[in-house]
């Protein structure tokens, strides 16, 4: 498996993990999406503030896959 391939794969785990880390912060699974209940402001709190920790680190390592895959490809 050659980098171009390594990071073509990188990439589509990584917006699959983003996209699911997405779906699950969600207030009200996934029937928050379509008209769910209003938003309320809040802070968040224990598992929350570690899984919207988590999403910023995954998007920016998506992003840098992505240059990557820009730049050496």
């Amino acid at each position: 498996m050659n980098l171009s391939s390594s990071l073509f794969v990188i990439q589509i785990v990584l917006s699959v993990a983003l996209v699911a880390l997405v779906l699950v912060q969600t207030k009200g699974g996934l029937g928050g999406l379509f008209g769910g209940e209003g938003s309320v402001a809040r802070r968040r709190r224990g598992i929350e503030k570690t899984l919207f920790r988590i999403t910023i680190g995954v998007s920016v390592v998506f992003f840098l896959s992505a240059l990557a895959t820009a730049l050496w490809v």
